[in-house]
């Protein structure tokens, strides 16, 4: 026993004091400034090598090398550029640095007689050659060092749940105040147009299992993508109009000059950045950024990137990200650095630095090539030819070589469709590498408080292991666990799983459940209880059976009722068989959601769900051929469907309202006198075709292709309806057709048109009973969930429900600016404005129409809510003004 603790005190004595060893030799020291103030994050670059690191928040850095003389070069935003000579032996030797502030001088720059600002000039030629460097880089190797932490804050109401987050610290290492780090070494492979391949060689965190390895997603932060922290880039084509530019002098520095450029936003919000960036004069490449924006969210994202000649061509070899952002009263920040050294590092051959472009504005090119020109001659060609292109010719010239590498892919029998391909392997040792190792990769070095934050994980780690159950207990311990799993009572509430096997998987739903506790006047409050088996029926997920049965008791008719379904799936093809008896939405689309009804029949007395019942058998397909664009489904359903009334006729509200009561379960509607059925059999057959227009585009990851959403392409979708009369004694007969286009187009920063057009009716109406009607997403409550785009927001449910023809339309613009978002203030809130137009005609609506505006992200914390006022419009008359509250969210189940 004192043996055993004896062990388990030195083994924590071992963790605590194991040696920060390195590489045999390099350099290690600190970065101030002429204050003494510590340069958090400086990049620290060998000259005419690709080695570098940068230094943390105490300014230390560790850069190791091999023997050689060496010419090191220390960054910083801001700061004039430090060069040291060193000679490397077999020592690491200590170099601090004091950086001055850089002396910016403010110099003409030759535009002609033109008075604007030299940065626009700057910038017109930054932008038309931002695309020349996105594509300059044809292949490289890099070894990339990634930290990151993320810390919270403040956490609302703690008193709540005060034990649970001293458990949390005390078997985690997780607190609130306290960041939660995470380190990654990872060796990348890039290749144009799109392969990135990640290899993660070590992995750590400060919680105490370490088991998670977090992988980082590579991506290098450049600013010549058109879109850059979800914003627009300032080198995008359309920059100018989002922001001015500002020329603040020039310095010269590593051999070249760079010329400071203010970056300003002419409306400040999320979409657009905001700062300086640097700008290498003759190349017009990114010398160094600092920018920041704010996110949908309303989170602040900060970019600061230092750039470094490698082969010529400046890339990013240092990166800071920086996010601080509240949510629903927790506030939280988070930071990454990124440092990353290249090898093997190939141009795209025609791609060459000493390609120049003027802007023809003022300085003509020696000679312009038409569009005959610019087409009849590969890029690598033109270029020899001629050394200097206007800003206009450039782009032409770089557009037309991507044209040309397209079809030479497409000639390769490439897979012209994939828009990125990433893969990611995970070293089987990466999370238990040693700390003498970690040293050894380790490029940036820690700070005190994460040296401290990984001292105590591993002090808790050592006790976790040293407290760790012996066999026997641990057999007692899966005894109890199985024991509780087991107890019927415990069945009762909640939702519970269990994975016999990986490719097995049981989820049960018990009947005590805040999730379902449901009420209608219907069924009263019906208790819910299902059951779902799963199995996969190979190891590559494309064949998969399930079977699941749900049983519910309706408290207020005193009856059982229930279903099952029995499913199977094969790639993208799936066939489900399903059958029971159940209540259905007359509207079988469900337009009112359960939650919602439950809220709106006890608190508001307004049962606004209407149900009916079905006995019912059903046989489904789906299937989505040519990769998903193209989808069809299909059903044969039997039933036999029941009106069904109120439990009871008088049944007391938890509140008595003057103005609403209770109403029977039969709605009004205007086209027919009652939307009453009698008891009869339906045989329906329901067909469904769905198109996607516009290319596909996928993402393969890890070998897994994976279609990526176009919103930009509409979508169409055709639907057909057919009541079988005379099979099975099927009492209805009819035809239904209604064609739908959607489409969705971004008209400017964070701003969106998206519409839906639908027309229709019945070709033939022999027999048809008000559930096959045509019903409409209405709404008759001041709380709306659901689709913002499609759904009407005062139109009752099944007013205007017809057995004829109908049309409809839904427009919806989102705005960035507009009204109240004009204010900076208002908009920085993260509020978004919109307007909309929704339009119903059949024969009995009369020109229904709802003009309305929303306001979105008025209740902090919950940017999915939206205040709107709407108008109604009927025949060309004004109907009322109402006002509500939606959401794009949907609750609720069965």
């Amino acid at each position: 026993m004192h043996q055993s603790l004896l062990n388990r005190f030195f083994t924590f004595l071992l963790i605590l004091s194991v040696p920060f060893a390195g590489q045999a030799q390099g350099i290690r020291g600190v970065v101030k400034s002429g204050t003494g103030q510590p340069m958090s994050f400086a990049t620290i670059a060998a000259k005419g090598t690709t080695l570098g690191t940068i230094a943390n928040e105490e300014g230390r850095y560790d850069l190791p090398l091999k023997p050689g003389q060496y010419e090191i070069v220390f960054q910083f935003l801001g700061y004039k550029a430090e060069t040291k000579a060193v000679t490397i032996a077999t020592d690491y030797q200590t170099i601090d640095v004091t950086m001055a502030e850089q002396a910016i001088k403010l110099q003409d720059v030759k535009i002609g007689k033109n008075t604007e600002d030299p940065a626009v000039s700057i910038m017109r030629r930054a932008i038309a050659k931002a695309r020349f460097h996105q594509l300059q880089v044809q292949q490289f190797k890099a070894r990339v060092y990634t930290k990151s932490s993320f810390i919270v804050h403040k956490l609302p109401l703690t008193f709540l749940y005060k034990d649970k987050l001293k458990e949390l610290e005390k078997e985690s290492n997780i607190k609130v105040g306290q960041p939660v780090l995470n380190e990654n070494v990872a060796e990348v492979e890039f290749k144009l147009p799109n392969t990135v391949k990640q290899r993660i060689v070590a992995s750590r965190n400060s919680q105490v299992d370490n088991q998670f390895v977090q992988v980082n997603a590579y991506y290098n932060a450049n600013l010549y993508p058109a879109k850059l922290l979800g914003a627009v880039s300032p080198l995008a084509p359309n920059a100018f109009g989002y922001y001015k530019f500002e020329y603040e002098g020039t310095f010269h520095e590593q051999g070249v000059d760079v010329s400071k450029i203010k970056v300003i936003p002419k409306q400040y919000g999320d979409g657009v950045v905001r700062g300086t960036v640097y700008i290498i004069e003759d190349t017009w490449a990114i010398y160094s950024a600092q920018l920041e924006t704010i996110n949908e969210q309303g989170f602040t994202i900060k970019l600061k990137s230092t750039c470094s000649p490698i082969k010529s061509v400046w890339m990013p070899v240092s990166q800071q990200f920086d996010v601080d952002g509240s949510f629903m009263g927790a506030t939280f920040s988070a930071q990454a650095v990124r440092s990353q050294s290249f090898r093997d590092f190939v141009i795209n051959p025609g791609f060459v630095e000493d390609v120049k472009v003027v802007d023809e504005r003022f300085n003509a090119p020696a000679r312009t090539l038409s569009k005959t020109d610019v087409k009849a001659q590969p890029f690598a060609e033109a270029v020899a030819k001629q050394k200097e292109f206007s800003t206009k010719n450039l782009k032409q010239l770089v557009k037309e070589y991507e044209k040309q590498e397209y079809k030479a892919r497409k000639a390769r029998k490439e897979d012209v469709a994939v828009v990125r391909n990433d893969s990611t392997v995970i070293d089987s040792l990466a999370r238990k590498r040693s700390n003498a190792f970690w040293d050894s990769l380790r490029t940036v070095p820690l700070t005190k408080a994460e040296v401290v934050s990984y001292q105590k994980s591993d002090s808790l780690r050592v006790i976790k292991l040293g407290t760790a159950p012996t066999d026997s207990l641990k057999k007692a311990q899966a005894a109890a666990k199985k024991r509780k799993a087991n107890n019927p009572f415990s069945l009762l509430f909640g939702k519970h799983n269990w994975n016999p096997s990986r490719r097995t998987s049981w989820h049960w739903h018990g009947p005590v459940d805040l999730e379902s506790a449901y009420f209608n006047t219907v069924e009263g409050f019906p208790i819910t209880a299902s059951l779902r088996f799963n199995r996969r029926l190979d190891s590559l997920k494309q064949n998969r059976m399930a079977l699941s049965g749900l049983a519910r008791y309706q408290t207020g008719r005193q009856q059982f009722v229930g279903y099952g379904t029995a499913s199977y799936t094969h790639k993208t093809t799936a066939v489900e068989l399903s059958g029971g008896r159940f209540v259905s939405q007359l509207n079988e689309s469900n337009p009112i959601e359960p939650v919602l009804n439950t809220l709106t029949t006890a608190f508001f007395e307004r049962n606004l769900m209407k149900l009916f019942q079905k006995d019912y058998l059903k046989l489904s397909l789906t299937t989505q051929p040519n990769e998903g664009r193209f989808r069809l489904g299909g059903s044969l359903e039997y039933a036999e469907r029941t009106e069904l009334g109120n439990y009871k006729e008088s049944i007391k509200p938890l509140i008595n309202w003057a103005y609403f009561s209770y109403t029977p379960n039969r709605p009004a509607t205007s086209e027919v006198e009652s939307a009453g059925f009698p008891v009869h059999q339906a045989l329906t057959l329901n067909l469904n075709a769905s198109l996607r227009l516009g290319e596909l585009r996928y993402r393969i990851r890890n070998g897994k292709r994976i279609q990526l959403t176009n919103s930009e392409a509409p979508l169409v979708t055709f639907n057909y309806r057919k009541g079988i009369s005379g099979v099975g004694n099927s009492d209805i007969d009819y035809d239904f057709a209604q064609l739908t286009w959607r489409h969705s187009v971004e008209t400017g920063i964070r701003s969106r048109l998206a519409y839906q057009l639908s027309a229709g009716g019945f070709l033939t109406d022999k027999s048809v009973y008000f559930p096959d009607f045509k019903h409409f997403q209405g709404n008759e409550f001041f709380l709306q969930m659901g689709d913002p785009v499609s759904a009407f927001r005062f139109l009752p449910y099944y007013q205007y429900s017809t057995r004829s023809r109908f049309a409809e339309a839904h427009v919806l613009m989102e705005y960035r600016q507009l009204l109240l978002t004009q204010l900076t203030l208002v908009r920085l809130a993260g509020f978004r404005e919109n307007l909309f137009v929704h339009y119903l005609a059949t024969p009995a609506s009369r020109n229904y129409t709802e003009v309305g505006y929303g306001l979105d992200g008025l209740i902090p914390g919950f940017p999915f809510f939206r205040v709107e006022v709407v108008g109604r419009f009927q025949g060309g008359n004004y109907l009322g003004t109402g006002f509500l509250i939606g959401t794009t969210m949907r609750f609720g189940g069965n």
